[in-house]
Order: C-alpha cells, then sequence, then structure tokens
C-alpha cells in the first residue's frame, strides 16, 4: 500500500500514466467506464483467440497423433487449465498487490499475458517437437491463467461503489460488454483467416497471426487501465478502504460464504458462455460439412444480438431487481438446456435459432452477473473476495463446459450435452434462493 501512496516501484508504464494524469482533468464516470470496457474487451479477446484455436488448430497442430474428436477434446482439457490456475494467480497477485501497490501488479499481469499469448504464435507442432508441443501449450495456458487473474483491476467493483442506488444494474453491466466485443472481433479475425487462406496455410502459418493481435490490444488496455488505476480519485478510495486487497486467509474466515454463494450464483450464464460459443463450434466442426467460417459468421450476428441483451439487462435490473432478473433467466437456461442443443443438428436455421435465442439469455443472465459478486462482500474484503469468487465462478461454471458437453453429446447425442447447462441453472436457482444479501439490496 505504501508503494501506492509514495510512488516507490513504480514502473515506467505507471509513471507514463501518471504524467497523463498530471497534465488533463480528473478522470470521470465515464472514463471509468471506457477503461473497464477496454480492459474487459482485451480480456475476453485473449480469451476468444485461445478458445477457437483450441477447436480450429490445436486438435490438428498439437494433438495429430490422434483422432479429431479425442484431439478435440484433448485440446479442451488443456483449455480448462486457465481456469484451475486463476485462483492461485489471485493469491500470488493479492501478495504483490499489497507490496508494491496495484500498478505495478497490473502491468505484470498483463505483460504475462501478452506474453504467454503471443508466444502461443510460435508454437510448434506436434509433427515437429512431438510432446514437448503439448508441454510448451500448457505453460502458455497456465500461464495465461495466472495473468488472468492478477489482471483483475476493481474497476468493475469501482463502479459498483459509486452508482446510484437506481443505476445499480445498469452499472453492473459495463464490465459485461467485453465479452460479445471480443468474441465478434476474434470471431471476424478467424472468419477472414480461415476463408481467405487454404486450409494448409491456415494451419502452417495463419492461425498464429490472431496471437500477435492480442499482444498488441494487450499493451493499450495496459495504459488505458493504468490511466484509471493511478489517478488521484482511485487512491483515494484504495486509502479510504473501499479496495484494499486483503489476504485469501483473512478473507475466506471472513467472508466464505459470500464467497461460496457469489461463485454459484452466476453459475447458469457461466455454464451457457462457452455453451453458446466454444462448444457449437467445435460440434459443427467436428460432425458437419459446414466452413468454419460460415458459423463464425452466425457467431459474429449472434454476439451482435447478446451485446444489446446485455444492455437491456442493466435497464431491466434497475426496473425489476437483479435478482428478479437473475432467477428468471436461469430458468429460461435451465428450459433452454433440455431440447435447444438439437437445433445444432437442424441444419443452418437450426444452429441460427439456437444461437440467437443462447446469446439473448446469455446477455441477460452474464449482463449482471458482476453485479451479484460485487453486491455480497463487506467494505473489508470486496476487492479481494470479488477476485475470489469470479475465479471459482469461471471454475465450475465454465472452465470445463465445452469438455463436458462434447464428451456427453459424443457419447450421448447432442441432447445429453445440456446436462451441464441445466446443472448450472439450477446452481444458480439454490444460491439465489440462499442469498438474502442479495435479496436485501434488490
Amino acid at each position: 500500500m505504501a508503494a501506492s501512496s509514495t510512488h516507490v516501484g513504480e514502473t515506467s508504464a505507471e509513471q507514463d500514466a501518471r504524467n497523463v494524469n498530471d497534465s488533463h482533468r480528473p478522470v470521470d464516470a465515464g472514463e471509468i467506464a471506457i477503461g473497464v470496457i477496454i480492459g474487459r474487451t482485451s480480456e475476453f479477446f485473449d480469451f476468444f483467440v485461445y478458445a477457437i484455436a483450441s477447436v480450429l488448430v490445436f486438435p490438428a497442430v498439437i494433438f495429430s497423433f490422434t483422432d479429431p474428436l479425442t484431439g478435440t477434446l484433448l485440446s479442451f482439457a488443456v483449455f480448462a487449465l486457465a481456469f484451475v490456475a486463476r485462483p492461485f494467480g489471485t493469491v500470488i497477485f493479492s501478495a504483490v498487490d499489497r507490496n508494491y501497490g496495484r500498478g505495478v501488479k497490473l502491468t505484470i499481469a498483463l505483460m504475462l499475458l501478452g506474453v504467454s499469448t503471443v508466444a502461443i504464435a510460435f508454437l510448434p507442432s506436434y509433427d515437429q517437437v512431438g510432446w514437448l508441443a503439448i508441454v510448451i501449450l500448457i505453460i502458455f495456458r497456465i500461464g495465461q491463467g495466472l495473468a488472468l487473474a492478477g489482471a483483475w483491476d476493481g474497476l468493475a467493483s469501482l463502479l459498483a461503489l459509486n452508482a446510484p442506488q437506481n443505476k445499480r444494474g445498469w452499472y453492473a453491466m459495463v464490465p459485461q460488454l467485453g465479452a460479445p466485443i471480443g468474441l465478434i472481433v476474434a470471431s471476424a479475425l478467424y472468419a477472414y483467416l480461415s476463408s481467405a487462406l487454404s486450409a494448409e496455410d491456415f494451419l502452417a502459418w495463419g492461425w498464429r497471426y490472431p496471437f500477435f493481435v492480442a499482444f498488441a490490444i494487450n499493451v493499450v488496455a495496459l495504459f488505458a487501465r493504468l490511466r484509471i488505476v493511478v489517478t488521484p480519485e482511485y487512491t483515494g478510495l484504495f486509502k479510504s478502504g473501499e479496495l484494499v486487497p486483503s489476504t485469501i486467509r483473512e478473507t475466506l474466515s471472513n467472508d466464505w460464504r459470500n464467497i461460496v454463494i457469489g461463485a454459484f450464483a452466476p453459475l447458469a450464464s457461466f455454464a451457457l458462455f462457452h455453451m453458446v460459443t466454444v462448444f457449437p463450434l467445435s460440434y459443427v466442426f467436428l460432425y458437419t460439412q459446414e466452413a468454419p467460417a460460415n458459423f463464425l459468421v452466425i457467431e459474429i450476428c449472434s454476439a451482435f444480438v447478446g451485446l444489446a441483451a446485455v444492455v437491456l439487462s442493466g435497464y431491466l435490473a434497475d426496473r425489476f431487481g437483479r435478482r428478479w432478473l437473475l432467477g428468471v433467466t436461469a430458468a429460461a437456461i435451465g428450459i433452454f438446456s433440455i431440447s435447444a442443443p438439437l437445433l445444432l443438428n437442424a441444419g443452418s436455421s437450426g444452429e441460427i435459432l439456437y444461437m440467437v435465442s443462447g446469446f439473448i439469455l446469455l446477455g441477460l443472465a452474464f449482463g449482471q452477473s458482476s453485479g451479484v459478486v460485487a453486491s455480497n462482500f463487506t467494505r473489508l474484503y470486496r476487492y479481494t473476495g470479488s477476485a475470489l469468487t469470479s475465479d471459482l465462478a469461471w471454475l465450475f461454471g465454465a472452465g470445463f463446459a465445452p469438455f463436458v458437453a462434447l464428451a456427453l453429446s459424443s457419447a450421448f447425442g447432442l441432447i445429453s450435452s445440456g446436462a451441464y447447462l441445466l446443472s448450472g441453472a439450477i446452481c444458480t436457482l439454490v444460491a439465489l434462493y440462499l442469498n438474502r444479501q442479495l435479496a436485501r439490496t434488490n
């Protein structure tokens, strides 16, 4: 904390951001919102660049020693490692935050994220180096997971703290806009490359370009977020105890109930997140003759619908209450999970119906998932508690969703893939029932 007040040990990026603040007017709420969107978009762009490669690239390049289905399942197993690593990253980077300041933590985390991501662009194939290719991919994927945990900057909590009572839902949805935007950009890039290049060229070198783009976006996002993190207003909140990074042990012993409930409350939306992004792409790629670029275009159009639904969630949460909205959408997601996956095997019209309806539900539910996390915690443990809750929600709700859904559908048919999603919806409804704190504040 001392580093934050005395500027000892600042990174050069922090110093540049401070110089910008010294020569310009203070950052207002609108700029904080923009910083949040830029930061979350960069993280989700990295996320989807890797996720799409897990379907289109890694089964053929890294797991070429086996059949396409097994290769994709192995690819999804490595994909899940980032979610397993995130809680450990929170432990590591919380210590960095307490000892060296949030700017140092954020700089290290985003540089680790950028390096881990761009390094994948240089990944050798299995045919070139054998099992070493898999080991290298695992190392970089774990690096991404650790870095994503460290990239938690508290800006979403800052927005929530400054939200008017009647605008809490609106402010809660702002950070979530980054997910559909990141998906749209990543899918568009892959759609262009996969359609413009031959399959041989795409697998040889074309797939590597999105990882270079991800690194460049991370650099821009780093400075945009530091521009806010080092402002006097943000530092003032830090000093007042509103966003203090408490120790993991302290947070768990004092707020463990809120962490558990908060981790399960958004499970329906987090499970649906991968059921309409990563899993359908893998199923269509493996079991239909449709070109990947065509389905990516459907995904892009659906993501625009999801973006509008995220915005709508802010209005609905303020009008009817966040708990009501999350409960209704969780029930709707449960109904969706029972038969909607069958639409993926019903041609282009079925795929479009599945994706559009799925993204509408996702936008409404996911748009308020950060609000669940932020509203539960006492002031002293809000910052670290929110980070831990987010890590666990992503781990249980989303980390293994593509693997489980594909494994179930390949063994028992498409309808069984909804089982994971249904379990997430049930967990959300139970958590919302237990979450009396959320009921009292809405």
